[in-house]
């Protein structure tokens, strides 16, 4: 027995009945491809680590057509047919099938993009991969992409693998699509989906699944019955667009008879929101927002109840909420609320010291949280519309990318499921209107093809957008299931959708 073994079977052993196996009625049936799991152990981790290592910043362009051509080839080498690349204006697509004689068709969306990185702000180099002890957690993968989204994904793929090397086909069929935009808004993903064969072969599924690492470091579970929208912006102010201020950087000292362009831009900036920055301020942008029913109140509700607020505050290094509001209320402004946020201000001279100019130009980067039935496009004209009303029509304003929100229903098959595996593993999960961040699922829940769509796997990970990015690999928390329990849980999951 090797080190790895030993740790793993000692980690079973401490757990004991905390940490309950994941059983299905036709368990004795399935004992092959769980051996297959274990047996593929370190397959499955060299996977990762090789799609890792192979950057793909949609960002920077870097990598992109690389990382393509490795996820087409891990689709083939899981048993995918027809794996096309779909081209677009901006970044390919994924475009594959799986037909397994199976009476339901599955969707699967996957993105093959990460976001950038300052190396010198990571532990390990963050293409590197590395396998590193974290106290908590046991070992993990170090690196950018690691649980956004790589890791689940690959994690899917070592399901796939497994049931192929136990002989056993999946219980379902998949139509699988992928874009290499998700980490900046999506801008053409509807390109994929709504070429003609890929739009055919949605049509036949009875939801979209996107993999996923779901469990807190407490091991809990919560499923979300959509996701808010978004738009991301650039507003560019300028002394040349303006007509007013210079055309190039000019010394400091004559801001006493010449205009600012990037006061200009604080000016329209301020003029989006309340004064304390936290509500919405354009014309008409809240007019379509949906209230919260009862049952979106009741699930809040519940889930205040669950929830360690004071975990999650240091958990995000935060001491208040807005206006201090307790945590029920909290939980239903970030249910609810569509917001307007400043991600970046970019304008002049930032380097060492100072150096006295007057900028001829500066940059506010927002994005801006959407809730049903609000639409990207519509709340995009508004804050044109209401910069041009006060005065600022002269700021550029770019949208680099977004999407609406979805909405899913909790009796879809997809809920349905999922609940059902994770209760099978002994968690109660919490379920919640609509996760507060955002991914492209309109394109599946929209018309024409309104399917359920959503999230689902077992395994923790953390760090997406930050250094240290990390996916735990073999837990040592009892709570939490390393890479072996979130392959697991995928099969278990295409089985009960296969019945549900």
């Amino acid at each position: 027995m090797n080190r790895r073994e030993f740790v793993a079977t000692a980690a079973m052993a401490a757990a004991g009945a905390a940490a309950p196996r994941l059983t299905l009625a036709e368990d004795a049936d399935l004992q092959p491809v769980w051996a297959e799991i274990q047996k593929r152990h370190d397959e499955s981790v060299q996977r990762l680590q090789n799609w890792i290592r192979q950057p793909s910043i949609a960002a920077e362009n870097r990598g992109m057509q690389e990382g393509c051509r490795l996820l087409m080839s891990m689709l083939t080498d899981a048993g995918f047919q027809n794996v096309t690349q779909v081209p677009t204006d901006g970044q390919p697509g994924v475009f594959a099938v799986m037909d397994n004689g199976a009476p339901k068709t599955l969707g699967l969306y996957f993105m093959y993009d990460v976001k950038q990185v300052d190396p010198s702000e990571w532990s390990s180099p963050p293409f590197e991969a590395a396998l590193v002890d974290k106290p908590g957690f046991g070992k993990v993968i170090v690196g950018r992409g690691a649980v956004n989204q790589k890791g689940p994904e690959a994690t899917f793929l070592a399901a796939l693998h497994a049931l192929k090397g136990a002989g056993r086909k999946p219980p379902v069929n998949f139509v699988f699509a992928a874009e290499g935009e998700e980490e900046i808004g999506s801008p053409h993903f509807p390109q994929v989906v709504h070429k003609p064969e890929v739009l055919a072969a949605f049509k036949r599924c009875s939801g979209v699944f996107m993999p996923s690492a779901s469990q807190n470091p407490d091991g809990q579970v919560t499923i979300d019955l959509g996701a808010k929208g978004v738009i991301e912006l650039e507003l560019v102010s300028s002394g040349e667009r303006w007509g007013r201020g210079p055309k190039a950087d000019v010394h400091s000292s004559l801001k006493a008879m010449v205009d600012s362009p990037a006061w200009h831009l604080v000016e329209a900036l301020v003029t989006l929101v309340s004064p304390d920055g936290n509500t919405p301020a354009v014309e008409g942008y809240m007019e379509r927002v949906r209230p919260l029913s009862a049952a979106d109140k009741q699930m809040i509700a519940e889930d205040s109840r669950r929830e360690d607020e004071a975990t999650r505050k240091r958990t995000l290094g935060v001491n208040h909420w807005i206006g201090d509001v307790p945590y029920e209320q909290a939980l239903e402004m970030l249910a609810s609320r569509p917001t307007i946020n400043i991600e970046g201000l970019v304008g002049g001279y930032t380097g060492v010291g100072g150096k006295t100019i007057l900028p001829h130009k500066a940059v506010a980067k927002l994005d801006c949280r959407l809730v049903p039935d609000m639409t990207a496009q519509d709340s995009l004209a508004k804050i044109k519309a209401h910069l041009a009303k006060h005065g600022f029509g002269d700021i550029e304003v770019n949208m680099t990318g977004g999407y609406d929100p979805t909405t899913t229903p909790a009796d879809s098959a997809v809920i349905r499921a999922a609940q059902a595996v994770y209760r099978n593993s002994g968690i109660d999960p919490i379920v919640f209107p609509r996760l507060a961040g955002s991914w492209p699922g309109y394109v599946f829940t929209g018309p024409p093809l309104q399917l359920p769509a959503g999230h689902f796997g077992l395994g923790h990970g953390s760090g997406a957008h930050a250094p240290n990015e990390y996916y735990v690999i073999e837990s040592s928390n009892p709570k939490v299931q390393g890479i072996d329990g979130a392959v697991r849980s995928h099969v278990e999951y295409l089985y009960q959708l296969a019945r549900t």
